[in-house]
């Protein structure tokens, strides 16, 4: 694998504003994560890109897959994925900053666009599935040990009426004693 998998030579269509090469590679890209999600370590970004040659710099257009772990938001049970980004980005020897990218020489470094994208691909709150809804409130986990001491195999037991409401079980209400 190369050391720098996400450099193009861009040597021979720069010499011809209009031409344009197709740039594909594979390869992984530490460190890329957000609070919510991460793309885990090893994993590949692929880059499918189309690099076009203008006048004095490259439009690259084509997308960026980025494979990610995280939990999820609602149930909190580990979800993994893959998300595509689109991209179209301009390289120029004088980048502006924030909106374009470097250019030097005969080579094009997409490494930097390539993290850009793939934090921006990442979610801010993954879900396992649109349809989660969440832990049900009465599960636990098997030999758990709940808040009020019992186990979670056992079957919870309705707590003990509080004795300064008693005198409301006594209360009936009739339909026909209807006073209006």
């Amino acid at each position: 694998m190369a050391a720098r998998p996400f450099v193009a030579n861009v040597a021979e269509i720069r010499r011809h504003p209009g031409s344009r090469t197709r740039f594909a590679a594979r390869a992984p890209l530490d460190g890329v994560a957000i609070t919510s999600a991460a793309v885990p370590p090893g994993a590949e970004i692929a880059v499918d890109l189309e690099l076009e040659a203008l006048t004095n710099g490259i439009v690259a257009t084509g997308t960026v897959t980025v494979p990610w772990e995280g939990e999820c938001r609602r149930c909190l049970r580990p979800v993994r994925a893959e998300t595509v980004a689109e991209i179209r980005e301009i390289f120029e020897p004088d980048p502006v900053e924030g909106e374009t990218y470097p250019l030097s020489g005969d080579q094009v470094d997409l490494g930097p666009m390539v993290r850009d994208a793939a934090l921006l691909a990442l979610p801010l709150a993954p879900l396992c599935g649109p349809d989660c809804l969440g832990p049900a409130p009465a599960e636990f986990p098997t030999g758990v040990e709940r808040d009020d001491g019992a186990e979670a195999d056992e079957e919870p037991t309705a707590p003990a009426p509080d004795p300064r409401w008693a005198a409301l079980d006594e209360l009936r209400f009739d339909s026909g004693d209807d006073a209006r």
